[in-house]
């Protein structure tokens, strides 16, 4: 009786001995997940003609399926990273550049209650408003809209700011979104009232 031929050369009694085990010992098996395949599932004998010439190879169309998801996740990892240093570079230029300076807007007995007057802070293309409540209380804020910068219409009757655009709402009280599409409170001007006259004194940049 013959004994089969171990082709392990791992094996005991066999340790050191070269050129005895098969060759197909040495060759990489093949991954089942890459092993290109029909569609269809039906063996390439059967499959027609022109499944040759236009061949459709399901496992490497999934990995070109995680090779862009994980070139998405990347990218977006990337451009949140971005983000959050511009922001913070932002916030840097600003304290750099300090408070902007004093102005005056208006005499204070001009402003009836429940009146709303549109000035410019602290550059001449920063359209803000000041608002005075029926209380006899002083709001102003930047015009500018904190989703996509359309100005805003404040409207002291009902206590809320609109815009126009996209149905954006904004407490008057607080500059705050209450409804629609934006992000985040609109920047608070700072006001002041000197001498009987209304003055800006700075800008509150807001994140909640």
């Amino acid at each position: 009786m013959t004994t089969p031929l171990d082709p392990r050369i791992d094996s005991p009694g066999r340790e050191g001995l070269t050129g005895t085990a098969r060759s197909s010992v040495y060759e990489p098996v093949a991954d089942g997940e890459q092993i290109s395949r029909p569609p269809d599932g039906r063996p390439d004998a059967v499959q027609p003609a022109w499944r040759g010439d236009f061949p459709i190879d399901w496992p490497a169309d999934h990995y070109v399926a995680r090779r862009d998801f994980t070139r998405f996740l990347v990218l977006t990892s990337l451009a949140f990273t971005v983000g959050q240093w511009w922001i913070a570079v932002q916030q840097w230029w600003r304290d750099r550049r300090g408070q902007p300076p004093l102005k005056r807007i208006a005499a204070l007995q001009d402003l009836a209650p429940g009146s709303v007057l549109v000035f410019s802070y602290p550059g001449g293309n920063d359209p803000c408003f000041l608002v005075r409540q029926k209380d006899g209380s002083l709001l102003a804020y930047g015009q500018k809209c904190t989703h996509l910068s359309c100005a805003v219409i404040p409207d002291p009757e009902r206590g809320v700011i609109r815009c126009p655009c996209h149905e954006g709402l904004f407490e008057l009280g607080s500059g705050r979104p209450i409804a629609g599409p934006p992000p985040r409170p609109l920047p608070r001007v700072l006001i002041e009232v000197r001498g009987g006259d209304v003055y800006a004194t700075g800008i509150e940049e807001r994140t909640v």
